[in-house]
């Protein structure tokens, strides 16, 4: 079916209609051979709090960008190559229900669908796509990702140290290894991370030891067996980036 869409009056109407949404601001869509599977709204836990996003599956790629008016315009375009991605599906918790984990070596997050009819729909849509294109390429999944980062919400104080409190003097940082919340101290360090960036980023000193190690796999690990999510309220909002940002923070 794809294929029949790919160079189809129709599809190409789709897709320029995406485009117009977007503005000058974002990148052109239209290829050829791309195809829109589908859209919708999504939630997106943001490290802040969760916000409603706008998401976009073409056959190649996964767009998503803030909504300024719903279905007319949207900002922050974002754009994720497919055949980088694996999802993952997360156990409802609290409010926090049909979710799945978007990741890829650059950046990695949760979103959640209205409906487990939704999220079914969506991840199935996902997966077809990136079997397709790295059937078509030969490659293999990757098997390499950035770490969902914990939301400011969860850590009333410095994740490595479980001392520092986090105020609006001693603000929130994010390692960028292992996703935790750290305070500066913990966090002064930098490292190259080729996959996330060019320019050494931060990350914690529980990860830079292990890394100028070589103990690379340790640090994603320390992660996912250390934390799960929970549906918390926002404890106070003085993070040192924003959300939907990269920084050196």
């Amino acid at each position: 079916m794809v294929d029949r869409l790919a160079n189809s009056e129709a599809n190409t109407r789709r897709i320029s209609i995406v485009e117009n949404c977007f503005g000058a601001a974002g990148q052109p869509l239209t290829i050829p051979g791309r195809v829109l599977i589908g859209e919708g709204v999504l939630t997106k836990l943001c490290r802040k709090k969760p916000k409603a996003r706008q998401f976009f599956l073409f056959n190649d790629i996964l767009v998503y960008g803030n909504i300024v008016i719903q279905k007319k315009k949207y900002n922050k375009q974002h754009i994720i190559p497919l055949e980088n991605v694996t999802i993952d599906s997360i156990q409802d918790e609290g409010d926090l229900r049909n979710g799945w984990l978007i990741k890829t070596p650059t950046k990695s997050f949760a979103v959640y669908a209205a409906t487990a009819t939704e999220k079914s729909e969506w991840m199935n849509h996902i997966n077809k796509c990136v079997s397709d294109l790295l059937s078509k390429s030969g490659k293999t999944p990757s098997n390499e990702h950035a770490a969902v980062w914990v939301p400011d919400s969860e850590a009333a104080v410095c994740m490595r140290c479980q001392k520092a409190k986090f105020t609006p003097v001693n603000r929130r940082h994010h390692c960028r290894k292992c996703g935790f919340v750290v305070c500066g101290p913990c966090s002064e360090k930098r490292f190259l991370l080729p996959s996330q960036s060019s320019k050494p980023v931060r990350i914690c000193d529980f990860c830079y030891e292990l890394l100028s190690a070589g103990e690379v796999t340790a640090c994603q690990s320390a992660r996912s067996d250390s934390y799960s999510p929970s549906p918390k309220s926002a404890l106070n909002d003085v993070s040192d980036d924003d959300d939907d940002e990269d920084s050196s923070d």
